[in-house]
């Protein structure tokens, strides 16, 4: 199995491989893991793809994770790899630690998760475990190396990020301000970045996140 071959059957459910990554005992990986690819939304497509899907449309609770175990479970499968997901816990699998561990997912200066090519829209829907140990491209760099201007910084409305940690409470509390536009659209702040005004993302997919987060 090859990246690559990976990467087009991942396509076909609207999902693109976000890192791949042969783990370290430090990425507390899966036992015997010797590749491990994650897994996040193909933009644009995925939420027109997903909304059609049973699982948004039978009422049920929890529709996007339901529809991530579904289809990246039969994906795994099919490639012959284990599939986690950074839902369904506690336990929780590290996502996080493994998306560091991608070289594809860099600290942003607002300190969110930067991706090279989603910028920071960056979300994961699951990873697949590979027993094989899989060839794999060198990482590219952070895309924050090159901004211009970084917007993100100045993008908050309330600076929740300005204080070198994430203020939840100071974001929440201004939610439903007149003229706060995150609820609708997504976070300004991701918004803001260069990539992910190219990446695509639906703002009827991020309004389903923020309404999540409140």
């Amino acid at each position: 199995m090859r990246l690559a071959a990976v990467e087009r059957r991942a396509n076909g459910d609207c999902l693109s491989a976000f890192g791949a990554f042969h783990p370290a005992p430090q990425d507390k990986a899966p036992p015997g893991t010797e590749t491990l690819i994650l897994l996040g939304p193909q933009e644009p497509g995925f939420w027109p793809m997903f909304t059609a899907s049973p699982e948004m449309q039978d009422g049920a609770p929890d529709p996007l994770d339901r529809w991530s175990q579904r289809v990246i479970t039969a994906l795994a499968s099919e490639v012959g790899a284990e599939a986690y997901f950074p839902f369904g816990g506690p336990p929780f699998q590290p996502f996080i630690r493994w998306a560091h561990a991608s070289g594809q997912a860099h600290q942003s200066p607002v300190g969110l998760l930067v991706h090279d090519r989603a910028g920071l829209m960056l979300s994961y829907r699951g990873a697949l475990a590979f027993t094989e140990r899989l060839d794999l491209p060198p990482p590219p760099p952070s895309p924050c190396l090159t901004c211009v201007g970084k917007p993100c910084i100045a993008a908050c409305p309330v600076d929740a990020f300005g204080q070198g940690f994430y203020d939840v409470p100071t974001c929440k509390a201004d939610l439903d301000r007149a003229g706060n536009d995150c609820m609708a659209r997504g976070c300004a702040v991701r918004r803001a970045c260069p990539i992910s005004q190219s990446h695509g993302r639906h703002e009827a997919q991020s309004a389903f996140h923020m309404e999540t987060f409140r």
